[in-house]
């Protein structure tokens, strides 16, 4: 295995494969092989690490998680094409902000969420259980599950540099 060797939980995973998927990704000038020999090697690792998670603290624990790799190929595939959004991996969600008014129809059609009072597009498989009836800022949520953001002219900016 090439790729994803130093990833223990199913969150360091996704933050890793959305980091190489803007640098091999064909469309922002990777290699089609070595982008599909990355995915490959995400997918098995994914059913390795799938249900073991961490929070902000770095705690681990184990729940049992639904989804599929390829759910998440696709969305960050879609994901890396749109232009002048924001997005954003808190623990196993996914947060989509900046322009995405022009983006809305793709949003809707991967599932994604509107929360209006966050004015983010959200995606997350799994049932979420509130454990009050408050309801959590962004910033709580980064400061409760971490968070890595990522910029579509950044990305866009690093493989020209490449």
């Amino acid at each position: 295995m090439k790729y994803f060797t130093n990833c223990k939980t199913a969150e360091e995973l996704k933050k890793e494969y959305r980091t190489l998927a803007k640098q091999l990704h064909p469309d922002l000038g990777g290699d089609t092989e070595e982008f599909k020999i990355m995915q490959n090697d995400y997918e098995i690792m994914w059913e390795r690490l799938k249900n073991i998670h961490t929070n902000s603290k770095g705690e681990t624990y184990t729940k049992e998680t639904t989804e599929t790799p390829q759910e998440f190929i696709n969305i960050i595939n879609v994901l890396t094409s749109l232009q002048d959004i924001e997005v954003e991996i808190c623990g196993s969600w996914i947060w989509v902000s900046g322009n995405t008014k022009e983006h809305k129809e793709i949003l809707k059609d991967l599932k994604f969420r509107y929360a209006h009072k966050k004015q983010a597009w959200y995606y997350h498989t799994e049932p979420y259980k509130k454990k009050s009836k408050r309801e959590l800022t962004l910033d709580e949520i980064r400061e409760l599950f971490g968070s890595q953001k990522y910029n579509a002219k950044d990305e866009k900016e690093l493989a020209l540099h490449c």
